[in-house]
This record gives C-alpha cells, sequence and structure tokens, in this order.
C-alpha cells in the first residue's frame, strides 16, 4: 500500500529536518575523558610557555640596540602573531576541558574561524617576507640598507595585513552562508574548516573550489617564493671564499627555514589534500601540531639556533639579575 502525505505533512516534516543550527559542540578530546585533565595540565603549561617565549622574543628584539635590524623586526611581529595565533584556540580549549562541555554559539564559531585563518595566513606571508629579508641580505649586500629600511618594512607588515583580511572575511562569511542542518557535532577541539563544510547540508563545491585557490594564493605561491629565494641564496653563500662567512650566512637562515618546512608542511597536508583522503582524527591531530606544537617549538628554534638572540638573552639575564640583588 501506498502512503501519500499531505502539503502540511511534507511542510512539517522539512521544517523539522532542516532545524537551522544556532550553536555548534565541539567534541574535541571527549573520546579520551580519563586524560581531560592530563590535557588541560599539558596544555595550559604549553600555552604559557608560548606566551612567555614570544613574549620574550619581542621584548629583546625592542630592546637590545643590536637587534635593531629588519630581521627581527620581522621576527617580532612574527612571535606576535604567534601570541594571537594561540589565544585564539587554546584558552577556548582548557574551557572545554575544564567545563567538559564543548557548546560554543555560531557567531563565537564563526569569529574563531576567521581569526584563526586570518593569522595562519600572517604566518605564511610573514616567513615569505623574512625569506625576501634574507635574500637582500645575502644576495644584495650592498643595497640592503636601503631595500630593506625601516618604511619599507613596516609597509611590507601591512601590506600583509591588507591582502589576508578581506580574503579571510570574505571566505568566513561564504561558509557560515551555508545551511547548517541536522547534527551540529565538530570533532574538533576548534572551529576548522574541514569538519564544518562536513556538516553543511548545502553544495560546498563552490566552498572548496576556493579554499583551493585560496591555498595556492596563500600557501603554495609564497612557497614557491621561498624556494627560489633560498636557491639563490645557497649559490650566493656557496660563492663565499670564507668558511666562518659561510657558516655565519648558514646559521642565520636554517632556524627560518626549519620553520618553514614545518609550517608549510602540516598546512599542505591539511588544505591541500583531497577530503576524501583524511579522516577527522588524523585532521584533528594535524592541527594540533599546528597551532600547538609548532608556535611552541619557533620560539626555541629561534633561540638555540641563533647567536644574536642568545647574546640579548644573556643581557637581559645579567640586568635582572643585577635588578634583582639591589
Amino acid at each position: 500500500m501506498e502512503f501519500v502525505l499531505s502539503t502540511d505533512e511534507k511542510k512539517f516534516i522539512t521544517e523539522n529536518s532542516n532545524t537551522t543550527v544556532t550553536e555548534f559542540v565541539l567534541l574535541g578530546f571527549s573520546d579520551v575523558p580519563h586524560l581531560q585533565w592530563m590535557l588541560f595540565g599539558i596544555f595550559l603549561l604549553i600555552y604559557l610557555s608560548i606566551l612567555i617565549c614570544n613574549s620574550i622574543i619581542m621584548l629583546i628584539t625592542r630592546t637590545d640596540p643590536s637587534l635593531q635590524t629588519p630581521m627581527y623586526f620581522f621576527l617580532s611581529n612574527f612571535s606576535f602573531v604567534e601570541i594571537c595565533y594561540v589565544t585564539v584556540t587554546i584558552p577556548r580549549m582548557l574551557i572545554d576541558l575544564y567545563t567538559q562541555k564543548g557548546t560554543i554559539p555560531l557567531l563565537s564559531c564563526a569569529v574563531q574561524l576567521c581569526f584563526v585563518i586570518m593569522l595562519g595566513g600572517m604566518e605564511f606571508l610573514l616567513l615569505t617576507v623574512m625569506a625576501y629579508d634574507r635574500y637582500v641580505a645575502i644576495c644584495n649586500p650592498l643595497h640592503y640598507p636601503l631595500v630593506m629600511n625601516s618604511k619599507v618594512c613596516v609597509q611590507l607588515v601591512a601590506a600583509c595585513w591588507i591582502c589576508i583580511i578581506p580574503v579571510v572575511t570574505g571566505q568566513t562569511y561564504q561558509i557560515f552562508s551555508l545551511p547548517y542542518c541536522g547534527s551540529n557535532k565538530i570533532n574538533h577541539f576548534f572551529c576548522d574548516i574541514p569538519p564544518l563544510l562536513k556538516l553543511a547540508c548545502g553544495d560546498t563545491f563552490v566552498n572548496n573550489l576556493s579554499i583551493y585557490v585560496a591555498s595556492v594564493v596563500f600557501i603554495m605561491v609564497p612557497f614557491l617564493f621561498i624556494i627560489v629565494s633560498y636557491g639563490k641564496i645557497i649559490c650566493n653563500i656557496l660563492k663565499l671564499s670564507s668558511a666562518g662567512g659561510r657558516s655565519k650566512a648558514f646559521s642565520t637562515c636554517s632556524s627560518h627555514l626549519i620553520v618553514v618546512v614545518l609550517f608549510y608542511g602540516t598546512a599542505t597536508i591539511t588544505y591541500a589534500q583531497p577530503k576524501a583522503h583524511q579522516s577527522e582524527t588524523s585532521g584533528r591531530l594535524l592541527s594540533l601540531f599546528y597551532t600547538i606544537l609548532i608556535p611552541l617549538l619557533n620560539p626555541i628554534i629561534y633561540t638555540l639556533r641563533n647567536k644574536d638572540i642568545t647574546v640579548a638573552l644573556r643581557k637581559l639575564q645579567a640586568k635582572l639579575s643585577i635588578y634583582g640583588n639591589a
């Protein structure tokens, strides 16, 4: 027997099956409830370490006269972006671990996503600018003070912000213009693009296409620029007759290269890999790597592999010990 639904019945079913989502639930680490408090302590310690280490880098690059150069100006800006980047995700995650509730309003989710993408994009652009700075310093040293003067440095940082803000705003608006119905559970510890698109009820082809285009523009193109820059840098370093000069040049570039590989490697896997080949668990682990572990490693990499910063840290320590004994 075939049942025919009336118009009112069809309308009722449609309205109840397409209930508009007004809030999401971040599942986070709910699959390991016995580790919630241990994770809270670990992530809190990591967050404080990131804040302290990057703040120290910002302090010494602004106060130490020997670090008043374009390279450390960009490093200071990079540390500032790192602090903002982790502050967008980790405090919210700590609250969810403490309360064991991951409810987040739709608007808050949109704001978090917007800042995560914006600050992440800024890091990629700043890494590119830092590569350009190293290129000019090593390949064109005579014109370096003229090419990379303070005005140009400020303009380069400002240009990065001007490029990224409208693109990210448009991406966020486009994603949250999609209809979200049914499940509101995000299998992640923050609002990120891949898990959000999985919950969308509408056609996400345009969104996925725009994400790939943005990934090419803000990840692949800068990465190619960095590769070309360092190709020329390495060629010029190898031409140096002094072994000490080659060693110093490599030491100033090696830390930046390590950070570039870490950032671009995880970002390419996360946003450029076809979603059919990426599980939710692997996506969450990769996100954990580039949102928490890499920001923790960056200050360590720049500190341990940079003699100028090491010397500046010793000066700061000496000053603090003098003030402490006074």
